[in-house]
């Protein structure tokens, strides 16, 4: 990564010196096929022509390039020296005109790592598939340009393409040029290579550029819209994928939702969508979820199922394509200067896509998963030392890398959610249209969407930005409850802390709910009040006099971001009779408390461990017990006791089991709890039985349950994890399932065997060598770290401290995330291990920040999970 960090001065004192006309980028990507013999790596020829102005006449700019070479530059029809002006990720430029034409044509890498121009062969059918991701600063990648937000501009593209391909970018394809052999005319039936030309797009940001290329299946539909002035909007609608996937393929629900998100937006919104063609690309290898690329989204294609998958999984990917698709209008349309602001598309994307499903789809329940799990997400990264106010301080481009994170995602969304509450749904809506008529096409920055909203609301928004947007951490909330001799409430007031780091204490719409016994013995809400929170303690005057609670969930519905704690008597409430909470939403928020409290290490990782045992069975919602058995998993794997864990995972597994005999045959219940059961089976009889349910025929059977593809292979992991499935059998499981997925599959179950010769070449082939792609990277990873194999992988703890920091340097910053995050010795997990993290902390003053930033967050990670089983021992003592 030297020389490639671009600083928010720099492009600040860049965006105040020049504006940009337009582009026109010509690629030639006929060398993404055939045998490659040469020396370094694959490259595609890239010629693009910028037309810009200055408002400085000889002044100097620099132009972004990451490149392996560059053949020749021109500015204003003069030759520059491509030596003398090109450092490899910097084209410098001196002696401006007014008005500008730079030609730079460029020998630019095809990428393993998912960043740039991302090229794959499907191992199934040899098949070489392309696609581009940018975000934040890859399009340098690919072609020349000006990589910063705010230097917005439309773009030409045209692609020079294999045989038998087709390609796809932001504009409608306008034409191809088609070439026989031996030269000659335009014939069809006899195209060896076509020049695919597109629309000019309208001005955008570099990153959500895109070109999508290569043979994929694809799927084509309409959408179309009538206006009350009586004129018509038309959208063609795409969905492709490998041709290997194209069986799985359930476009039909994939446009379905597209066209209620369609719908959903244009009714909110006023605004119609205003890129022409709405294609989305299911692509191979892809580092995100999704990217919002205009007209051409791509997301990452295990968002395509291979095999039975729970309502969750649709959930999931509506969710996604709905947080994509607001970002038409939030990211696209209205785009934030720099990524200080990143929040005034990311927040809004993410609140905007639960908000959007719940109205517009069949998942009205989206609310729940958003309290449960994305939540979650934000909780934790508030918490550590890391955390940052919403609108965070960017400097380069590595801190903007780093923050696509939990707090700019989930808290921001959160956070947008007690926005509505506070300011009225109305007035928001509003506020949004607003914003997007008068910024259409420009960049803005926080103040700009706060003055659009105070004008609709008539709220002064300043000291609830400060609050909310510019300060970080996470407020608790708890009930107070005073009872009279007659049972009913006194007083019930609501205190509110904040951490010593972060003492920020905020305003909160909330509603407290009061919930008891009803008849058949349902834990139900008998009262509700809203109030606004202020200050350290706020007294609820309307629950005055009601009757004594079993429970009481201070942010009941969810309306504002806060851990929930609760009182002595809520607390026995609900360690007695959790199941019985009939709501889901709260039965939901008090999970998710609980799973604090754990995490916080006020509750111990047994008891939590067993409130799963005890109510998972009863959930009803299939997202929540997804998240229970991720959150029980983690309890044994960081919180629990280390004399405790050999007997948690024994109740784990045995209450498994128990679930999975009992679940209806064939549901998604069931499914589920088969999973669970694969991930933490240990002992001798559990793995027979998992290796009897892979027998083809004559093996173990439980009725109901089908064991596809998928299913095999997260049950060959936990095979392979206890030395069970061997080199041979994974093999021959590869023979069986010969695609791309597959091999990952079978990638991360080598890497899972308990060999010391296997986690050598594992943490060889991930940290000494660059051949791997960025997911066998990450499945090389993944099977490394075993929480049973804590012995086998301890040398490794030393040596991760010897090698990071050339990592970051030498590889690139995706790959480098994947390197520093995932091989932490976090399974180390002693107050050794703590120590040598803080003297490499201590050492290496001059380390990348953003690499000190992901050691220092583990680091805390650690030290809450040391914290956590201390409580549990405590607990257990």
């Amino acid at each position: 990564m030297p020389g490639e960090n671009l600083s928010r001065d720099e492009a600040r004192e860049r965006a105040g010196l020049l504006s940009v006309d337009g582009y026109e980028v010509a690629l030639d990507l006929r060398s993404a096929v055939g045998d490659f013999a040469g020396e370094g790596p694959r490259t595609f020829r890239s010629v693009t022509t910028i037309r810009f102005r200055s408002n400085e006449a000889g002044a100097g700019t620099f132009v972004d390039l990451v490149a392996p070479s560059v053949t020749a530059v021109s500015l204003n029809g003069e030759d520059l020296d491509p030596a003398a002006v090109f450092d490899g990720s910097r084209i410098q430029l001196e002696n401006l005109a007014e008005d500008n034409e730079l030609v730079v044509d460029a020998q630019c890498a095809y990428s393993r790592t998912g960043e740039g121009m991302h090229r794959f062969v499907d191992p199934e059918d040899g098949e070489v598939y392309l696609y581009t991701q940018y975000e934040p600063a890859d399009s340098r990648r690919v072609f020349a340009n000006f990589e910063q937000p705010d230097l917005k501009a439309p773009y030409r593209f045209s692609v020079r393409a294999p045989e038998g391909w087709t390609v796809w970018s932001n504009g409608n394809e306008m034409g191809r040029e088609a070439r026989r052999k031996g030269g000659g005319g335009r014939r069809a039936g006899e195209l060896v290579d076509g020049v695919w030309q597109f629309a000019e797009t309208k001005p955008i940001s570099t990153y959500i550029t895109a070109v999508v290329a290569g043979p994929y299946h694809y799927v084509t539909d309409t959408y179309e819209r009538a206006f009350a002035d009586g004129s018509k909007l038309v959208i063609p609608l795409g969905a492709m994928c490998r041709k290997g996937l194209a069986p799985y393929f359930d476009s039909d629900d994939v446009f379905e939702v597209t066209k209620q998100g369609l719908d959903f937006f244009h009714d909110h919104f006023d605004y119609p969508y205003p890129f022409g063609k709405y294609d989305q690309a299911f692509v191979p290898e892809y580092n995100l979820g999704a990217m919002e690329n205009p007209g051409m989204v791509t997301f990452r294609e295990e968002f395509i199922f291979r095999g039975k998958v729970t309502q969750a999984s649709y959930e999931r990917r509506a969710n996604v394509i709905l947080h994509e698709m607001a970002h038409m209008w939030f990211g696209d349309l209205v785009t934030m200067r720099w990524w200080d602001d990143l929040w005034l598309k990311e927040s809004f994307a993410d609140f905007m896509g639960t908000f959007s499903m719940v109205e517009a789809t069949r998942f009205t329940d989206g609310w729940i998963t958003f309290a449960n799990n994305r939540k979650s997400w934000a909780y934790r990264a508030d918490q550590l030392p890391s955390t940052h106010p919403i609108t965070a301080d960017i400097r380069d481009l590595e801190d903007a890398k780093l923050n696509f994170d939990g707090i700019t995602y989930a808290k921001g969304a959160s956070v947008l959610k007690q926005l509505v509450a506070y300011v009225g749904r109305d007035a928001f809506l509003e506020g949004a249209r607003r914003y997007f008529k008068r910024h259409a096409y420009g960049n803005t920055e926080l103040g700009d969407l706060l003055s659009a909203l105070e004008e609709t609301s008539g709220r002064d928004l300043a000291t609830w930005s400060r609050s909310w947007l510019q300060t970080a951490g996470v407020n608790s909330l708890s009930p107070q409850v005073t009872l009279s001799g007659e049972g009913r409430i006194t007083e019930l007031a609501v205190v509110q802390e904040a951490a010593e780091s972060h003492p920020e204490l905020r305003p909160h719409r909330v509603a407290v709910g009061l919930y008891r016994r009803a008849a058949g013995g349902a834990i139900e809400r008998y009262a509700r009040a809203e109030v606004d929170v202020d200050g350290a303690r706020t007294v609820v005057a309307e629950l005055a006099g009601a009757e004594a609670p079993e429970l009481v969930i201070v942010n009941d519905d969810d309306l504002t971001y806060c851990k929930i704690r609760f009182d002595e008597g809520s607390l026995a409430t609900l360690r007695e009779r959790l199941g019985d909470v009939s709501d889901p939403l709260a039965r939901a928020l008090c999970w998710s408390a609980l799973w604090n409290a754990t995490r916080d290490a006020l509750m111990p990782a047994r008891d939590f461990i067993d409130l799963v045992l005890r109510f998972a069975g009863r959930e009803s919602d299939i997202g929540v017990l997804q998240m229970l058995h991720a959150w029980a998993r983690s309890a044994l794997v960081h919180y629990a006791a280390p004399e405790w864990r050999e007997e948690g995972g024994r109740l784990l597994a045995e209450g498994a089991l128990k679930e999975l005999r009992l679940a209806e045959p064939g549901s998604q219940h069931q499914l589920t709890w088969a999973r669970f059961f694969g991930a933490v089976a240990s002992r001798e009889a559990d793995l027979q039985l998992l290796s009897g349910l892979l027998e083809v025929s004559g093996g173990a059977k439980i009725d109901g349950l089908e064991v596809d593809q998928e299913l095999r292979w997260a049950f060959l992991e936990t095979l392979a994890t206890y030395g069970v499935a061997d080199e041979a059998a994974l093999a021959a499981e590869l023979a069986r399932d010969d695609t791309a997925s597959g091999k990952r599959h079978q990638v991360r179950c080598l890497a899972a065997r308990p060999s010391e010769a296997v986690k050598a070449q594992a943490w060889a082939q991930v940290v000494e060598s660059d051949a791997l792609s960025n997911a066998l990277v990450e499945a090389t990873i993944s099977g490394f770290q075993q929480p049973s194999q804590r012995e086998l992988t301890a040398r490794y703890a030393s040596k991760y401290f010897d090698v990071i920091e050339r990592v970051w340097s030498e590889r690139s910053i995706q790959i480098g995330m994947d390197v520093v995050r995932g091989l932490f010795p976090s399974l180390q997990d002693s107050a050794e291990t703590l120590a040598a993290t803080d003297e490499w902390v201590a050492s290496h003053g001059g380390a990348a920040p953003a690499l000190r930033r992901l050691v220092v967050e583990a680091r805390d990670d650690l030290a809450r999970s040391l914290r956590g089983q201390a409580c549990d021992g405590a607990a257990g003592r």
